[in-house]
């Protein structure tokens, strides 16, 4: 019977985070220097841990935030079906007053179960789905990894973990993040559960 144990981390924060810019699948930032703190204080909290591999997006976020795990020789893989939801025509962009009002319009249809619809130009949740189950597939596939550590990015967080809690895709935003939060999920060989949610411990005193 297969069983994991998966370390699920959003990335640091970039200055499009600190600026309120958007950024999606579309936008490929760099960590800024608080993001390489975090980074840093993630990996002195959890670089005990025995990782078999180490999954992330194609972006260079997701990358940098565990670049420490990956220089110590753990095996890496990126997969794009771990990317980001696309923003479409908003990524790039600050948040202005309008663009908060749309963003919370899409986020009222998503919660009410319309998860099909599309931002302007970019995905819909319904779309990561579809890109990101081969990506989740391809993790599950192999059993000799037992831990794993994955990060990505905060609505592709909130999408897969619906996923493999088996909640609706309306249900996403009960799944809260913030820059370099952790979650750890066991996999029993059916299911999956979740034992830390969200966790920030080891963030305590970066700024």
């Amino acid at each position: 019977m297969i069983s994991k144990k998966v370390y699920l981390v959003r990335h640091g924060q970039t200055d499009f985070n600190l600026k309120n810019i958007v950024q999606g699948s579309g936008v490929d930032t760099d960590l800024n220097d608080l993001g390489r703190r975090q980074a840093k204080a993630f990996f002195s909290a959890y670089r005990h841990i025995s990782f078999d591999k180490i999954y992330t997006s194609a972006l260079k976020r997701s990358q940098q935030s565990v670049q420490q795990f990956m220089d110590l020789g753990i095996p890496h893989e990126a997969l794009a079906g771990l990317n980001e939801i696309s923003w479409g025509t908003k990524e790039g962009h600050r948040v202005t007053p309008e663009e908060d009002e749309y963003y919370h319009h899409m986020l009222k249809e998503w919660q009410r179960g319309n998860t099909n619809l599309r931002i302007e130009g970019g995905e819909s949740p319904d779309d990561v789905i579809v890109r990101m189950k081969p990506a989740v597939d391809h993790i599950m596939k192999h059993e000799h990894e037992k831990t794993i550590l994955i990060c990505m990015h905060g609505r592709a967080i909130r999408i897969i973990l619906c996923h493999l809690l088996n909640y609706p895709l309306r249900c996403m935003d009960m799944f809260e993040h913030q820059n370099l939060c952790l979650y750890v999920l066991n996999f029993s060989g059916s299911i999956f559960s979740v034992e830390l949610y969200n966790d920030i411990d080891h963030l305590k005193g970066i700024s």
